[in-house]
């Protein structure tokens, strides 16, 4: 069997990267795909090419899946998507249901590499970059609608004047997930309501439906002398931890390796990587953390995603983020999340700079790639701060109001800012290769 990619070359805002090169939860979007695709084929397929356009899907040969290389799936979507192509032995094309709450919430709003149409039965369907071939290309490709089974799951219960409507704000937890990652707010909903959200829905729903379930994670609470969801049973963690017995830890989380986690430490719902350090102190809610980070005393994140090599400095709360890698955060700034007047969904910008509705009434901010953030910034809802960016509070400026760009950044204005380099630069410029400042 073979494997064909649709190599996209778009930049992502704000981190100035294609998506292939981005970390989706703890990893690198191309080696998701990697993974992914050995464990739901075998070892046994082989990479058959690399596309530049749709146009070139006729080189494909033999039995073979072909997806766009910003497509972000997981594997209950793949696997599933691939078992009903596989059955009807014909060639094939991942498609969701216009309907679909979850994927009509979080996959449509920014993108454009899905395709508006109506499938067979009438319905109005939206086309995703994933084929399956069983013996070589052919024009004759039928549309598989994959379902998401969403499970709803309040995460705030508010004030009716922030919900705009009675009852709590919810997100759709997607038990089979895809996403076109377009922009930072895919990276965010991947990250966050498709990963960690999607998989305490899942435990939900195997708690349910499930007697073995409920058992064995009761039995692991009993042996331990623990809360269901505070045992090993709801709680992975890797090797070479250390972890103070007065942190708290809420399943479903996973920890990786050589995690170092301080005193009175809240993670609930979390994925953290490798070789990263929870001070004391520091509270971390439905987020995700790429290896070695790092996050001194009281730091905090609410439904954050935090990609390789961040500092989130002491006392800064990130609410709702989505922060490139080798960045730093300084101490006491504060991400908002909620447009205090006139409340309506929050507008963000898509790949080709335009804003647009994302349909959710609370959003925190996207930052590139090697930034530096000083302390005390207060950062309005939905913004972008461009990869490369130095923010300097001061009296000039200490509120970001607007999108930042590389030619705004602060080490620009200041004496001495030229030894803070560019690495990412946008689509189309180029620079010399220099070391790197982190």
């Amino acid at each position: 069997m073979y494997r064909y990619y649709i190599e996209d070359k778009n930049h992502v805002p704000p981190f100035n990267e294609p998506a292939s090169e981005l970390t989706i939860g703890t990893r690198p979007l191309k080696l998701h795909h990697a993974e992914l695709i050995t464990a739901v084929f075998g070892t046994n397929i082989e990479l058959g090419g690399v596309m530049e356009s749709t146009r070139e899907l006729t080189m494909v040969q033999g039995e073979a899946i072909v997806y766009r290389d910003n497509l972000w799936f997981d594997q209950e979507f793949l696997e599933a998507f691939v078992k009903q192509a596989r059955a009807s032995r014909r060639a094939c094309q991942a498609a969701f249901s216009a309907n679909d709450r979850a994927y009509k919430t979080y996959v449509v709003p920014l993108a454009q590499d899905i395709e508006y149409t109506v499938g067979p039965n009438g319905q109005p369907i939206y086309l995703l970059q994933l084929w399956y071939f069983p013996d070589g290309y052919t024009q004759d490709i039928t549309p598989i609608v994959i379902s998401s089974e969403e499970h709803e799951i309040g995460f705030y219960s508010v004030p009716d004047f922030m919900t705009m409507e009675q009852g709590d704000l919810t997100h759709f937890a997607a038990m089979r997930a895809v996403m076109s990652i377009e922009s930072w707010v895919h990276v965010y909903f991947a990250s966050i309501i498709f990963s960690n959200f999607a998989r305490a829905g899942r435990l939900d729903r195997k708690i349910e439906t499930s007697v073995f379930t409920s058992l064995r994670l009761l039995w692991r609470a009993v042996l331990e002398q623990k809360q269901i969801l505070h045992a090993s049973g709801a709680v992975e963690i890797g090797s070479n931890c250390a972890i103070d017995p007065s942190a708290i830890i809420t399943g479903p989380a996973k920890i990786g390796n050589n995690v170092s986690i301080g005193a009175g430490a809240i993670i609930d719902n979390c994925t953290i990587g490798d070789n990263v350090t929870i001070d004391a102190g520091c509270a971390l809610f439905q987020s995700t953390v790429a290896n070695n980070c790092f996050l001194p005393f009281r730091a905090a994140l609410y439904m954050t995603s935090l990609m390789e090599n961040v500092i989130v400095a002491q006392n800064t709360c990130l609410q709702m983020c989505a922060i490139g890698r080798n960045s730093f955060i300084g101490a006491g700034s504060t991400f908002t999340d909620f447009n205090l007047l006139a409340q309506k969904p929050i507008r963000a910008s898509d790949r080709d700079g335009r804003l647009r509705e994302v349909g959710q009434i609370v959003l925190g901010a996207g930052v590139g790639h090697n930034c530096r953030i000083g302390s005390g910034m207060v950062i309005f809802p939905g913004r972008m701060i461009e990869s490369d960016v130095v923010l300097l509070a001061s009296s000039q400026r200490r509120v970001i109001e607007y999108n930042v760009t590389y030619e705004e950044s602060d080490h620009h204005f200041v004496t001495g800012g030229d030894v803070h380099q560019r690495f990412y630069p946008r689509l189309g410029e180029r620079i010399e290769p220099i070391e790197d400042t982190w």
